[in-house]
């Protein structure tokens, strides 16, 4: 990180503290107030993201400099809540990610202790019972899905092969079996099935704004 990047930092926390002592609406925001905000602004960057992988354009760019800079600033909120709250100040969280990385990467920083544990077999040594326990029960379905197979991928957990044959009249079980199905299908050849969709989605959207606009 150059002086430029620790300059701009510096100002950045510095501008937070002050509105956070002078606005009215900065002042009495709290980590539950913040949450749904940060969620929005995290869709928003996603957003961001795609647009970019879809046209790198120097508008797509500008629009992802913007998003990010949102997401440092809520990270910022919450640790200046914290601190205000005697928990733990932003120091501690950039000292808890690097030792979070150093104690995920034993290959490049304990290579003497390394026995070739997968990623996901490293992060068990933290104390979790499951691997299942890294992914949050409020992801969106899909996204869930897609996580909850790689994770068991990542301990060697062989998925059925058995798909569910596509019907006219389906429960709502059977469903939910083919599509999880279908999700296994793509993660076995490379494809993330939410980046796909979400393609297929503008895919779609592009189709019915021609279609709204009458053009061929």
């Amino acid at each position: 990180m150059n002086k430029e990047t620790i300059d701009a930092f510096t100002r950045l926390n510095e501008v937070f503290s002050i509105v956070r002592k002078e606005c009215p609406w900065d002042r009495v925001q709290t980590m539950k107030s913040l949450r749904y905000l940060t969620i929005e602004e995290t869709y928003e960057l996603s957003e961001a993201i795609l647009s970019i992988e879809a046209d790198d354009c120097e508008e797509n760019s500008a629009e992802m400099k913007k998003e990010l800079g949102d997401i440092f600033m809520h990270l910022i909120f919450y640790a200046t809540i914290a601190e205000e709250e005697g928990r733990f100040d932003l120091a501690d969280v950039f000292n808890a990610i690097s030792k979070k990385l150093v104690d995920r990467h034993p290959f490049i920083f304990k290579k003497d202790e390394y026995k070739g544990e997968s990623w996901e077999q490293i992060k068990m040594h933290e104390g979790r019972k499951s691997v299942l326990e890294g992914v949050p029960a409020s992801l969106p379905p899909l996204v869930k899905a897609v996580r909850l197979q790689e994770k068991a991928a990542g301990i060697g957990f062989k998925l059925g092969e058995e798909q569910v044959p596509l019907k006219e009249e389906m429960t709502e079980a059977e469903f939910g079996d083919m599509l999880f199905g279908l999700i296994h299908w793509a993660h076995d050849r490379g494809i993330n099935a939410d980046d796909a969709l979400a393609a297929a989605n503008s895919r779609f959207q592009n189709k019915v704004r021609r279609f709204e606009n009458h053009e061929d």
